[in-house]
């Protein structure tokens, strides 16, 4: 079990992160092609020991007590350590990542992780006083699920699942599901509105994900 050092702690919103993350984007599944293989040698083991060392790092970032903007960088560095950024990145742009160029997609790629750092980054931080423990990890086509429970004083716990592969060389996490509701699914709804927005305009989306979240 993972504990934070104790500290006073306001309610968690559960509906207020899952409408940032837009819940409603449940029907939006990531594309077949984009699913990370998980290799032979990856282990049920090392998957959760991934996602306990993730929320090891989570909390010691959110109790540290550093300003909001080192905080930042903190998460930005997170993710870029234990996420497999691309993979999440193309899957949440969706087609128009087919028709980027490759300095779009590393343009983007860069934006989304710090944008991905800043949005998530201030929900986290609603998790101060929390406890978490990873009660299992099971195989799911070609990946590994890690099943996680968080405990908020005054909350009933919740279940957060980690898709984890080991795919691109290093074991990553490449999405999350919260209570059922997908987090890149929903980010790739998101994506896709804010480009639209844009005129389809993918420089004018990575110009404005640097200055967003």
């Amino acid at each position: 079990m993972i504990s934070s050092t104790p500290m006073p702690t306001s309610r968690i919103d559960r509906r207020r992160f899952l409408a940032g993350a837009g819940a409603l984007a449940l029907s939006v599944a990531l594309p077949v092609a984009l699913i990370p293989r998980m290799a032979e040698a990856m282990t049920q083991a090392q998957a959760r020991a991934l996602i306990d060392q993730v929320m090891r790092d989570v909390h010691q970032i959110i109790n540290s007590g550093r300003a909001e903007a080192q905080m930042f960088g903190d998460f930005e560095r997170l993710f870029q350590r234990y996420g497999d950024i691309p993979v999440i990145a193309r899957s949440a742009l969706g087609p128009p990542a087919r028709s980027a160029s490759a300095a779009q997609m590393n343009a983007f790629t860069e934006a989304f992780r710090g944008y991905m750092a800043r949005k998530y980054g201030r929900q986290f931080r609603s998790f101060i006083g929390a406890t978490v423990e990873v009660t299992g990890a099971r195989p799911v086509q070609q990946y590994w699920e890690v099943i996680s429970v968080m405990s908020m004083r005054g909350e009933p716990p919740f279940e957060l699942r980690w898709h984890v592969s080991d795919r691109s060389g290093a074991r990553r996490f490449f999405n999350l599901i919260i209570e059922g509701v997908n987090l890149l699914a929903a980010e790739r709804q998101e994506i896709g509105a804010m480009l639209e927005r844009r005129g389809g305009d993918l420089d004018r989306l990575i110009a404005d994900l640097r200055r967003a979240g």
